[in-house]
C-alpha cells in the first residue's frame, strides 16, 4: 500500500554549505492502516501459533527459573553484541562470580546492566506499574549508569542532536528528531502503547512501537538496547507472555542489515506491511528456538539425573550439585557450599564424580578459587 514518507523533515544546521536534515515520524497508527495480506495473516497466525506454545514452556519445565536465568542472560549478551561489546555467556556468568572475564569489564558490566534493567523492568510490570515514558526512562538509568555510558545522561532524553551512521548529521546515514520534539515524540508512542485513539493487537503493536522508538531515538546512548527491551516487556505487560521468554536480538543480530534497510524503508516508503512480516518471521523463529531450547535443556537435566543415579558411593551429593548446576551452570565451590550448606571435601568428590561422567568440567587450569562449568548446558545456550 503506497503511503510514502511517514514523517516530516526539518532543517537542523547549515554549516559551510553542508545541509543535515532530522526526521520527525508521524504519530501511529500509520495512515492508511497497515494491509493484511492473507499471506501476511497466515504468518500472524503462525507466530501466534508458536508464542502460545513458548507460553506453555512455563508448564512444560521442572523448574521455570532454570531456563530464564540463563536465557535473560542469553539476551543480555546478544543485545550487547549488537552494539558491539565482546562478551560471552560465560564471561557473564565469571563476572556474576566476582572472576575475571575474557574481555574488558566495560564490556560485562554493559551486559550486566542490561540484565538488571529488564528484572526492573518486569518487576515494576507486575507491581501494576504501566509501561510508560517514566519507566523507560528508568531502565535506561539503570542500563547506562554503570560502566561505558554513565557521562551519556542515564535516565534522561536527549536534549542534543543525535545522528545514525556517518561522523556528523551532514552524512549521517539518518537523523533522529531534533531535541525540542523529542518529548512530544516520545508522549505520542506512550498514548499508542496505551491504545490510544485506538487498540491495536500486542503482536502488531510491538512491532510499529518498534520502529517507531528506534526512529525517535530519545536517548544519547542504549536506543537499540532500549527498544529491544520493550518487546520484551510489551509482550509480558499485556498477558502475551507470562515470563520473559521472547528475545528477538538474536533474528537481528544475523539479519542485521535487512533489519536496518527495513527501519529506513518505513521511514522513507512507508511499507509497514514489509516491516510486519519481518518481525512477524522474527516472532515465529525465535519462540520456536527458544521452545527447542528449554527441551533440549528438559532432557539434558534427566538424562544427567539418571547417570548420576547409578553411582555408587556419594550419590546424594552428586545430584545436589548437580541440581545446583542447573540453576547456575557455572560455580565455584565456594558458591556451591554456601548454596547447598554441605563441606568442602563433600563438594569436591560431588564434583569429582561429575567431572568423571563428563557433566562438568572444570575451566581455570588452577589449584584454588576453580570454576566449574556444566558442559553441555553452556553447549546448547552459548553464543
Amino acid at each position: 500500500m503506497k503511503r510514502g514518507l511517514t514523517g516530516d523533515y526539518r532543517l537542523i544546521s547549515k554549516v559551510g554549505g553542508e545541509v543535515a536534515q532530522a526526521f520527525i515520524p508521524k504519530k501511529l497508527p500509520p495512515l492508511p492502516p497497515v494491509e493484511i495480506t492473507s499471506r501476511l495473516r497466515e504468518k500472524i497466525d503462525q507466530a501466534l501459533l508458536w508464542l502460545g506454545r513458548l507460553d506453555s514452556v512455563s508448564t512444560l519445565l521442572p523448574d521455570t527459573e532454570l531456563f530464564l536465568y540463563t536465557y535473560v542472560r542469553k539476551e543480555a549478551v546478544l543485545s550487547s553484541q549488537i552494539e558491539g561489546t565482546q562478551s560471552s555467556l560465560s564471561d557473564l556468568m565469571l563476572f556474576e562470580l566476582k572472576e575475571i572475564p575474557g574481555v574488558p569489564i566495560d564490556d560485562v558490566q554493559e551486559v550486566s546492566s542490561y540484565v538488571s534493567a529488564l528484572n526492573y523492568g518486569l518487576k515494576r510490570i507486575r507491581d501494576g506499574f504501566p509501561l510508560s515514558n517514566r519507566l523507560i526512562r528508568e531502565i535506561h538509568d539503570i542500563l547506562l549508569k554503570k560502566g561505558r555510558g554513565a557521562d551519556k545522561k542515564p535516565g534522561e532524553f536527549r536534549t542534543s542532536q543525535n545522528w545514525i551512521g556517518g561522523t556528523r548529521p551532514g552524512n549521517a546515514h539518518f537523523v533522529p528528531p531534533p531535541p525540542d520534539m523529542v518529548t512530544q515524540c516520545m508522549s505520542d508512542l506512550e498514548l499508542f502503547l496505551h491504545n490510544k485513539p485506538e487498540a491495536y493487537t500486542t503482536l502488531q503493536k510491538a512491532a510499529l512501537a518498534h520502529v517507531q522508538f528506534e526512529t525517535i531515538h530519545p536517548f544519547l546512548d542504549g536506543n537499540g538496547r532500549v527498544g529491544r527491551l520493550l518487546i520484551t516487556l510489551l509482550f509480558c505487560s499485556e498477558g502475551m507472555l507470562q515470563e520473559p521468554l521472547l528475545y528477538l536480538s538474536l533474528y537481528f543480530k544475523k539479519h542485521r542489515n535487512v533489519y536496518y534497510d527495513l527501519l529506513q524503508e518505513v521511514r522513507l516508503t512507508g511499507d509497514w506491511e514489509k516491516w510486519l512480516s519481518f518481525f512477524v518471521d522474527a516472532v515465529q523463529y525465535t519462540a520456536s528456538e527458544a521452545v527447542d531450547t528449554a527441551q533440549k535443556l528438559t532432557k539434558l537435566f534427566k538424562k544427567d539425573r539418571e547417570r548420576l543415579t547409578s553411582v555408587r558411593k556419594g550419590k546424594n551429593s552428586a545430584l545436589q550439585v548437580h541440581e545446583e548446576l542447573t540453576k547456575k551452570p557455572i560455580v565455584t565451590i565456594k558458591a556451591l557450599k554456601k548454596r547447598t550448606g554441605m563441606t568442602v571435601p563433600t563438594i569436591t568428590s560431588a564434583l569429582k564424580r561429575l567431572i568423571e561422567l563428563k557433566i562438568a568440567k572444570e575451566i581455570t587450569g588452577r589449584k584454588r578459587n576453580r570454576v566449574f562449568v556444566y558442559g553441555e548446558y553452556m553447549k546448547i545456550l552459548e553464543v
